[in-house]
């Protein structure tokens, strides 16, 4: 049958094509569409290629799927397409096919297709008559295609794709407080045969399957072709060994693939859940029922178990609080309590990472749920399967980014290098045996082999031998890496970001004392938090303001808040249901612990039934949770006995300050802030609000944090205690040593970042630090600029009610080395008005403090523009961001693999950052090394067959396999088994494969192999006794045992030894090559049998190599042999030691081409800097003119 949508013949008759589209343009997920249909006439010539080429055409556009629909299938627009090609942000291309399905009635409208059915041989273009439209019944289907496991779907009122999303974009959250009351049996399929199942689940693929797939790689295939030209050739043991090692190949690598997907399929099923409670509308009201979690589709309301789950979809809580471990999404291992969406935020739009307190995210433990009175713990799935929280991480495991790493585009063109070779040398072959009146089989088939002895079929597996076992070592190390490619570009980190608590310091925090405010006036410091009276705001504030729970009955939540309560000596009770002093609402109670506490109730007129005295107890009504964007939390809190509610709020000292009445901010405020915070303390400012006395408790879970965050009083300070780790140090050292630069990103204050920064050496003793301070606008004033000593002996400090500091500038211009810090809202202005600034800003800044998780992953994406590789360390909590933008995003987390970040690290500290970084550089190192060594494998062999072929011969078989199974196959493999070196040095491993100094290394090493197998070759042409190969006849085969072949044997086989040496280096970045056990071994055994055959042939072994030799005679041509490949090996190995690893190759190199300037752009930004005598700019602002 054919098709003929309705609406679309006027776009039609216009002519228009919708042949292409952008799909979430300007996004990772960017992806081009471009729309094909198929072809009868071009589908024939393709088949009929496929015929005439005996399958090669097929089997070329196998690997590339995009020629085949060029091939088959026609342009047409998007409307029409039955295969689409997508290019994603990565230009990468792909091949997907449109798929449509029947729908029934009550189907989302917005995207079903209208269709008439009519017959296709009618071939009516433009749409049959409305007569016919009359006649022939509507069809209802969807059209729609799946990409990465994404659901993109036809809207045709747009005439274009879009993705499928649920309700997590674009929902208002008063729709999710609204309108979901549990979907209809019906509704609910309509969702699914929408949505799909919910499974995320990872295909374990049939070993036929993947042998299939596994041959027809073209690695196998240049096999095979391989083994049948060899077999022409009479090859025939060499050509049965490479297939049984190709065949162990295949095996090892269907085996280990099939591990691999079966591990994977075991670790997202381990977490799955079967069964889960929704709700479902009937005509008697919402029901319960239980399904499979399969069936849960966006808009179900899922009730969670009490006793907690394994989250199977992404869902926002409406009712009752719930414990969660994210640990598998945020790295993060304390649980954190999530609290239902409110009244107050409906006016909001539901953004998962704006309101993730509120999200229960797939693949998460809920640990315990707490509901009250009859209410149950209610979420609304907004996304299920691939597209939740937990979907994204399998994604990115089974899809992973390609990285713009220069290396492999190096090695793709240096392949490209070997296939001229190859030509040269087939050229040269041709005529040698045309020269020679060869048959045009013979000649054809040696012409061929060259092919299959330049570009050896193992050279792109060899780019990957020192990744594989430096993810092994970091495995044994407690590292776990999701992305091995990662691991190679670890090795030319330039740049370090640190997240400082958790990361730099311990997690936990000491409560070092409190400031409280008496008389507007800043009192003297409390160390036993204990003794002030418990009836202090100051003590009701740190006993409510947290959101602890007992869990197992012990108490869990942030550590902040476990030390601030554990401090007051208070204690926490959690009501049981049924409870009513709270209205059943309350979700903890906190009171004094160390004896009962009575106090007259403050107006018995308005109390009923209230004795003299009620217990001193507090309860919390409502929580507003920390986030990182607000620096604050706050709760809504009564006592008993009381008519109002308080508010206490506790957050950063600048924004609690600005949310204060200015006259409750105490005098002396400014100084003592600054005196701890410089120190290093953490301090956390505390203040109230007397709420208005007819709020109800209703009204209260609806009313919105910015109504009564507002016209607070200061009650006081809370300083913590955070205490660097004992590796810290050491580490920061390590790596500025390495001339790693170090720098840190928190969400601290900035005094306290800049003293952290000093005591584990970031920025040096006597190095000064300047803070950046920027204006906004104001009226006709243009935004400005301006640098201020940050240390106490540099600056005078005043106190107003605005501003914490005041500065009289007093710059020591002797001091050279300087750093900036950067303050969250002063990034936020510089990114804004300043931006031609922003590089020399982060190029010299090492301190970033109260910085979102936004301008976290911004900074990182800033310093990568100016060409630093840039790692970052954290735990993953606020630093998510950061971590995935970050080349290399190190999360320290228990679990094996995170979302947050390619590498895991169980260590919790940063010791395993130059742990990584020490490996990437050492598989580097290796990979560097193994491909240059099978690059000139190739290139020996090729010399050796073409000096033969002049001489009417070729290697033999058991020559052959001596060469390419015993040596190269053996060596290739144990190169990589070299360890890191355990220091980290100031130099830097290559990353250019084909810069200067890696092709002066390949070059000068071509050169010194044609050469001394020449001399070999010419030195026996001078040898009496020589008679030279004679050509055989034409039905007779090579003499393979002759004087020519033993010689280029031994002088080639010495060369592989020789060059396996020259290419192992050992320090600065790999331990030494006699570390490593089995290279050396091989070495050895290696050396002397090549040995005994030159020196002492035995003659069953020579027999059995096809080799040619004479026992008693001619010694000393053969010693002169030896002493050509030890003079060889003595010059390889120092040309590659001694000159091209050497400084002043280098120098040499930027001095022929004229090179002054460096390729960085941060090192140019640095270089300018320094020849500017106006930067920085401290005391003297910087205006900005530019418009915004």
């Amino acid at each position: 049958m054919a098709y003929d949508r309705l609406g679309e013949d006027r776009e039609r008759d216009r002519g228009v094509s919708n042949h292409e589209q952008v799909i979430q343009p300007g996004t990772d997920e960017e992806l081009m569409v471009h729309g094909y249909r198929y072809s009868c006439c071009k589908a024939a010539i393709f088949y009929l290629l496929t015929i005439l080429t005996l399958g090669m055409f097929y089997l070329v556009s196998y690997w590339k799927p995009e020629w085949r629909v060029y091939f088959m299938r026609r342009e047409c627009s998007l409307s029409e397409a039955d295969s689409l090609i997508l290019k994603d942000a990565d230009g990468q291309l792909h091949v997907v096919k449109v798929e449509v399905d029947d729908v029934e009635p009550g189907f989302p409208s917005q995207y079903v297709i209208s269709l008439h059915v009519h017959d296709a041989s009618s071939n009516v273009h433009n749409g049959p008559s409305d007569a016919t439209h009359l006649s022939q019944p509507i069809y209802k289907v969807v059209r729609f295609f799946l990409f990465q496991h994404i659901k993109y779907i036809w809207t045709p009122e747009k005439m274009s794709f879009t993705r499928l999303y649920g309700y997590d974009v674009n929902t208002p959250i008063s729709s999710l407080l609204n309108d979901f009351r549990g979907f209809t049996v019906r509704e609910q399929m309509h969702r699914q045969k929408l949505y799909g199942l919910n499974v995320i689940s990872v295909e374990v693929k049939s070993y036929g399957y993947l042998l299939v797939t596994e041959i027809l790689n073209p690695f196998y295939v240049f096999q095979i072709a391989s083994i049948t030209l060899w077999s022409f050739d009479n090859y025939y043991l060499y050509a049965t060994c490479i297939f049984i090692v190709s065949c162990l190949s295949v095996i090892i690598s269907l085996l280990e693939t099939r591990k691999q997907s079966q591990s994977l399929h075991d670790m997202v099923e381990a977490s799955n859940t079967n069964i889960a409670s929704v709700l479902r509308a009937t005509p008697q009201g919402p029901d319960k029922v239980e399904i499979g979690t399969r069936e849960l589709v966006p808009g179900d309301v899922l009730v969670i178990p009490r006793a907690g789950c394994t989250m199977p979809c992404d869902a926002v809580l409406i009712s009752g609080n719930a414990i969660v471990n994210e640990s598998m999404l945020t790295g993060e291992s304390v649980p954190v309590t999530k609290i239902p969406v409110t009244v107050s935020e409906e006016n909001e739009i539901y953004s998962p990472e704006k309101h993730k307190r509120h999200t229960l995210f797939c693949g998460t433990s809920v640990i315990q749920t707490r509901y009250y009175g009859s209410a149950q713990v209610r979420a609304v799935v907004v996304q299920t399967g691939f597209s939740t929280a937990k979907g994204e991480l399998v994604r990115s495991i089974l899809y992973p980014r390609p990285l713009d790493f220069k290396f492999y585009k190096d090695a793709m063109k240096f392949i490209i290098f070997l296939f001229c070779i190859a030509s040269i040398g087939m050229s040269y072959s041709v005529y040698i045996y045309i020269l020679h009146e060869e048959g045009f089989l013979v000649t054809l088939i040696r012409t061929l082999d060259i092919v299959t002895i330049v570009v050896p079929p193992a050279l792109p597996a060899a780019m990957t031998v020192g990744t594989y076992y430096a993810q092994s070592r970091l495995k044994k190390q407690g590292i776990f890496c999701i992305s091995p490619p990662r691991i190679n570009v670890a090795g030319k980190t330039k740049l370090v970001c640190f997240d400082k608590t958790g990361t730099l310091t311990e997690d936990g925090l000491e409560v070092w004392g409190v400031v409280e405010v008496k008389d507007n006036l800043m009192g003297t410091p409390v160390m036993n938090v204990s003794s002030i009276h418990y009836t202090s705001h100051l003590i009701a504030a740190m006993a409510t303001c947290h959101s602890l729970t007992f869990l197992n009955g012990n108490l869990t939540g942030d550590p902040l808040d476990v030390k601030m309560f554990e401090a007051t000596e208070w204690s926490l009770e959690e009501p049981s249901q049924g409870s009513s002093n709270y209205d059943q609402v309350a979700p903890t109670v906190v009171k004094p612990c160390n004896r009962e506490m009575y106090v007259d109730p403050p107006d018995i007129t308005n109390i009923v039934e209230t004795p003299f005295q009620v217990p001193y107890e507090i309860g919390i009504l409502r929580q507003f949770p920390f986030s990182s964007s607000s620096q604050r939390m706050s709760v809504m809190v009564r006592k008993l006995g009381e008519q109002h509610m308080d508010l206490y709020v506790k957050g950063a000292p600048e924004i609690i300050q600005s949310l204060c009445k200015p006259e409750s901010i105490p005098d002396g405020l400014g100084p003592i802030l600054t005196h701890f915070t410089v120190q290093g303390f953490r301090v956390i400012a505390l203040a109230y609000r007397t709420l208005h006395m007819k709020l109800s408790w209703h009204e209260a879970q609806k009313i919105s944090r910015d109504q009564v965050e507002q016209d607070l009083t200061f009650v006081g300070l809370l300083i913590l205690q955070n205490m660097l780790k004992p590796e810290t140090s050491a580490v920061i050292h390590q790596l500025q040593q390495a001339n790693i630069r170090t720098l840190m990103v928190t969400g601290d204050n900035i005094l306290t970042a800049i003293s952290v920064a000093r005591d584990c050496g970031m920025v040096g003793t006597t190095h000064q630090v300047l803070v950046a301070k920027v204006t906004p606008p104001i009226s006709d004033l243009p935004p400005s600029l301006v640098f201020e000593p940050a240390d106490t002996s540099d600056i005078m400090i005043h106190s107003t009610t605005q501003d914490l500091t005041s500065v009289s500038i007093t710059v020591d211009s002797n001091i050279p080395k300087y750093h900036l810090a950067v303050s969250g809202r002063a990034w936020a202005l510089i990114y804004q008005y300043f931006p031609d600034l922003l590089p020399r800003i982060i190029t010299r800044g090492t301190v970033f403090a109260r910085m979102s998780p936004d301008q976290k992953a911004q900074l990182v994406e800033e310093l990568q523009t100016i060409n630093y590789i840039v790692a970052m360390c954290g735990d993953g909590a606020n630093d998510c961001g950061a971590l995935k933008t970050a080349h290399v995003g190190i999360s320290l987390s228990e679990a094996e693999a995170s979302v947050a970040a390619p590498f895991t690290s169980r260590t919790n500290n940063i010791k395993c950052v130059p742990q990584v970084v020490c490996e990437g550089r050492c598989a580097l190192t290796t990979n560097f090394s193994v491909f240059k060594y099978m690059a000139l494998y190739s290139i020996i062999q090729f010399v050796s067959v073409l000096i033969l072929y002049s001489a009417y011969t070729n290697l033999s078989d058991p020559q052959f396999l001596y060469i390419d199974l015993f040596i190269v196959t053996v060596v290739a493999i144990f190169m990589g088994y070299t360890g890191p070196s355990l220091e980290l040095v100031a130099e830097k491993p290559l990353g250019n494969l084909l810069g200067a100094v890696n092709m002066f290394s390949v070059l000068s090493q071509i050169f010194l192999v044609i050469l001394f197998q020449v001399i070999a070759y010419f030195y026996l042409l001078q040898q009496p006794w020589f008679e030279p190969n004679k050509k055989p006849d034409d039905k007779e085969p090579d003499n393979v045992v002759s004087w020519e072949t033993a010689t280029i044997f031994y002088a080639s086989s010495f060369q592989y030894l020789a060059l396996c040496v020259a290419y192992s280096p050992g320090q600065p970045f790999r331990k030494p090559l006699i570390t490593n056990v089995w290279l050396t071994v091989s070495l050895i055994i290696l050396t002397v049998t090549t040995l005994v055959m030159l020196l002492c042939p035995w003659p069953w072994l020579m027999n059995l190599m096809n080799m040619k030799y004479a026992s008693d005679s001619y010694l000393m041509f053969r010693i002169a042999l030896l002493l050509f490949v030890a003079t060889h090996f003595v010059i390889s190995v120092s040309t590659e030691y001694f000159i091209a690893s050497s400084r002043a190759l280098k120098k040499c190199f930027q001095w022929v081409t004229c090179k002054r300037m460096p390729k960085n752009k941060y090192k140019i930004v640095l270089r300018e800097m320094d020849e500017d005598p106006n930067w920085p700019p401290v005391g003297t602002p910087v205006y900005s003119y530019q418009r915004t």
